[in-house]
């Protein structure tokens, strides 16, 4: 299968997704749009995955290449393909669904437990994941529910920490593709955010105990397995 993302800013990739699909014998390809690429045809793709970035949804004066975008996840959801969001990302795909983006209560950056909706449990992504578990975050915005989909989990700081829609289409506000390199370079680029509010850690605090990022690996490897069972239904 080919899988392609969608990369926002340069220092935030596929982290440690790239092995996995690498493993499983995937192509891969990308759109870099911050250098503004030109998006693949639609049918050329299996998978869709929409990364981060510190950019909004509606940024579109700042960087127009976001109409685009919102438009070819729209035709990757139209066209029944598996998708993916993380963070800004996960933003993205609800906009497209028809949700609202607000900024949340707090910025949440660092790592703070994601406890699993009940619905969630129900669904097959949610049978697989622990019902708790410490996240990597970093991110100010939020969104709502798309219609239909399920809320997949929350944190203290954030209500809808990620959504499921028809075992297809996963939102993910948090991070579990992240590395201790991907994370030092967010602290590198994006250290203005991290501005001693409640829900914001220091940069030793997120880079302290590497092998936190061994664990949330692992189960990005549960939620891209659960995605690969469904494109072969």
């Amino acid at each position: 299968m080919n899988v392609h993302y969608l990369q926002h800013v340069p220092f935030e990739g596929l982290g440690s997704m790239e092995t996995w699909f690498k493993n499983q014998g995937h192509t891969i390809t990308v759109t870099h749009l911050y250098k503004n690429e030109e998006l693949p045809s639609i049918e050329d793709i299996d998978w869709l995955i929409v990364m981060g970035g510190p950019m909004g949804v509606e940024d579109q004066a700042i960087y127009p290449w976001l109409t685009e975008e919102k438009a070819f996840i729209k035709q990757a959801i139209d066209q029944n393909k598996i998708v993916l969001g993380i963070c800004l990302g996960a933003q993205l795909i609800a906009d497209v669904l028809g949700a609202y983006i607000i900024k949340n209560s707090f910025r949440e950056i660092g790592w703070f437990p994601i406890q699993l909706s009940e619905e969630a449990k129900a669904t097959e992504l949610g049978t697989a994941l622990p019902n708790n578990f410490d996240a990597f975050h970093w991110h100010g915005d939020t969104f709502s529910i798309p219609d239909h989909a399920i809320p997949l989990a929350s944190s203290e700081a954030c209500l809808n920490q990620g959504f499921i829609l028809n075992e297809k289409i996963i939102g993910l506000q948090f991070h579990l593709e992240t590395t201790a390199a991907s994370a030092l370079d967010l602290t590198i680029h994006c250290k203005n955010e991290l501005d001693n509010s409640q829900y914001v850690q220091t940069a030793e605090e997120i880079l302290d105990k590497p092998e936190r990022f061994e664990k949330i690996n692992k189960i990005m490897k549960v939620v891209l397995g659960c995605l690969e069972t469904s494109g072969s239904d």
